[in-house]
């Protein structure tokens, strides 16, 4: 290590050449929101002139201390409150702290870029872009000291210092080694930063993947090499997973990765993971991904939601593109003058993103069915979601989506599964609502359907009803519920057999009317059940119940809309209660029984409010059926 120690004639002041005091205290108090920000600046500088000087050492190896390591040091200490952030990089002339410590908003970096570009060579591994981020060091810092040789072998050692005010000093210095040294005296408020453990932690977080090492003491703290800027085909499968578990602290496989790397049409370098289970790691135990957002290596955004559509919100990954254009504190991204909009470079990632998301789900479909079923189990829920609110990416997403159905058994069938063995005469896709896959198999509305051997897809879920706001149709096929009383089935079934008078079926009607009141709108006689004692059913002026199924799923409470009731005359148990309402009209058993029916439809269609209430019901029900047992003995 060397010592940097700075002469003793008087330094020469010299006045910043901008409104450098009011330009200094925006940057200070008001351009950050992060004031761990400063450190990542410092380093990300200090990285930058490295990959200069490797840069100058192409063409010119007659550069001082040419076998010195390419690294970067931070170093703390506590009792003094100073952290300083050193490199061997190209180092600074006194002209040169002049023109670009001394002049806001003047980059070397930038310069440097504009060369390499004009030699045809790369500079994507330069950072700074602004020549503002050096000042973020006084959002910490009252003083500040650089002490700087550069990597010309005649070149003088030189230090700038500046508190912040509007001026500053610099002077001829004593140093040896090339490169630069910077040293920040703390705040009294930021003494927090004056710990090893703190900046080791910035570090992890911000500058964690820059090309050169970083130390503290003798140990490196930085992983250096960031998977996402190699070729997939030169990482392996166990890098993927320890990047997995360091992002996620999950440590299952990952079900699926996508990892994408290109320089044209856009500079865009990312891995994905699909987790395998919505419910991820073992600290957070979060549902939703997080997806960071690098440039050039350098962590921009802890958080960039904007980069996929909401629906894949549980991919986490990371993504790193030298095209963003970055705002000038470069927390974030510049979104459009005026308008909250995200950015042209932002929308082209996003477009690529969630396309070869859509391509690498439907291949995972297509060519591991058990492995893409474990994915349905655990995110079917965020695809029937898109395909409500993306109607670009809705082709993609309808080849994703599965479904149980009245002959599939366990099995999962796709739209088009269903298309494929649909009876002859089928113009429609029938489906069913239940409060649940199990419910909506024991729907009454499936009488009809299975009477005739119709496929039926089975809804079981809140989101179902969402789904199908954007799914009208299929290939030409309009999804139809089941529900509705007008619908004329193809195929034939045999007519159900037995039956009531209309007479017996008139006063049972009128006594489940004074049972349920307003709750239905007619009472009436089926001509579809077979099996199912009763169904209620949406009539042509009804507005449906995937509206209701969507208010639930927002926590929206809402009355049942009042529907028919349909009686299937032909049943045992109608028989029954048609029986005991023409021998007693206001028997309390045929009331009981009404509301029983009622409440057993809405439950299995998952739409009973308060299913606790039939308690008192059911078990005035039970004694009255143990009260006859017994008469009967």
């Amino acid at each position: 290590m060397t010592t940097d120690q700075e002469t003793t004639h008087q330094p020469e002041a010299m006045s910043f050449r901008a409104e450098v005091q009011q330009v200094l205290n925006i940057l200070a108090h008001s351009l950050y929101t992060d004031r761990e920000i400063f450190l990542r600046e410092l380093i990300s500088n200090a990285s930058d002139a490295l990959n200069r000087l490797q840069f100058e050492m192409l063409t010119n190896q007659d550069v001082r201390d040419a076998d010195a390591e390419l690294a970067i040091w931070v170093e703390v200490d506590k009792d003094a409150r100073t952290i300083t952030v050193r490199d061997t990089g190209t180092g600074l002339t006194r002209q040169e702290m002049i023109d670009h410590l001394g002049t806001i908003a003047q980059s070397s970096a930038r310069a440097f870029v504009q060369q390499a570009k004009a030699q045809n060579a790369s500079s994507s591994e330069i950072i700074g872009q602004f020549g503002v981020g050096f000042y973020s060091v006084f959002m910490v810092a009252d003083k500040i000291t650089v002490v700087s040789r550069s990597f010309q072998p005649d070149a003088e050692a030189a230090v700038w210092e500046s508190t912040g005010g509007d001026s500053f000093t610099v002077d001829v210095a004593e140093r040896e080694a090339r490169g630069t040294s910077i040293t920040l005296h703390l705040k009294e408020d930021a003494a927090e930063f004056a710990n090893d453990w703190k900046l080791e932690q910035i570090i992890k977080r911000h500058s964690d993947f820059v090309s050169f090492p970083v130390y503290m003491g003798d140990r490196q703290v930085n992983q250096q090499k960031a998977l996402w800027r190699r070729a997939p085909r030169e990482v392996e499968a166990e890098q993927y997973k320890s990047l997995y578990q360091q992002m996620t602290m999950d440590y299952d496989e990952p079900l699926l990765k996508l990892h994408l790397s290109t320089d044209a049409p856009i500079d865009l370098h990312a891995i994905l993971f699909v987790p395998a289970k919505r419910e991820r790691g073992i600290i957070e135990r979060r549902i939703e991904g997080k997806i960071k957002l690098y440039s050039r290596k350098v962590l921009i955004q802890e958080d960039a939601k904007e980069l996929l559509p909401n629906y894949f919100r549980f991919v986490e990954g990371v993504v790193d593109s030298e095209d963003l254009p970055l705002n000038v504190s470069r927390e974030g991204v510049q979104s459009d003058v005026g308008a909250n909009i995200a950015s042209p470079v932002q929308q082209r990632i996003k477009k690529t993103l969630t396309g070869r998301m859509h391509r690498e789900l439907n291949d995972l479909a297509e060519k591991d069915p058990e492995k893409f079923a474990a994915f349905w189990k655990e995110f079917g829920v965020f695809i029937k979601e898109g395909v409500a609110t993306d109607y670009e990416g809705r082709a993609d997403l309808l080849k994703l989506l599965r479904f149980h159905s009245t002959t599939s058994g366990e099995a999962l069938i796709t739209l088009a599964d269903y298309k494929g063995r649909v009876i002859e005469g089928q113009t429609e896709i029938y489906y069913v609502m239940g409060g649940s896959v199990e419910a909506a198999r024991t729907s009454p509305h499936l009488d009809p359907f299975t009477a005739r051997g119709i496929e039926v897809l089975l809804f079981g879920d809140l989101m179902d009803g969402f789904m199908l706001s954007g799914l009208r149709e299929f290939e030409g096929m309009k999804l139809r519920n089941v529900d509705e009383s007008d619908i004329e089935l193809p195929g034939e079934a045999d007519a159900p057999e037995g039956g009531l008078s209309d007479e017996s079926f008139a006063a049972l009607a009128a006594g489940f009317t004074a049972a349920l009141g307003e709750q239905v709108k007619e009472i009436r006689a089926s001509k579809v059940l077979r099996d199912s004692p009763a169904r209620l059913v949406s009539d042509e002026d009804g507005p449906g119940r995937e509206m209701q199924r969507i208010q639930q799923m927002l926590g929206r409470e809402s009355e049942p809309l009042p529907r028919v009731l349909e009686l299937n005359p032909a049943h045992p148990l109608i028989a029954s209660l048609a029986r005991r309402a023409a021998a007693d009209a206001a028997d309390p058993i045929v009331a009981a029984v009404a509301e029983q029916l009622y409440d057993n439809a809405l439950l299995l269609e998952g739409l009973h409010q308060n299913p606790a209430l039939m308690v008192p019901r059911l078990q005035k029900l039970m004694e009255a059926a143990a009260k006859v047992a017994e008469d009967a003995e």
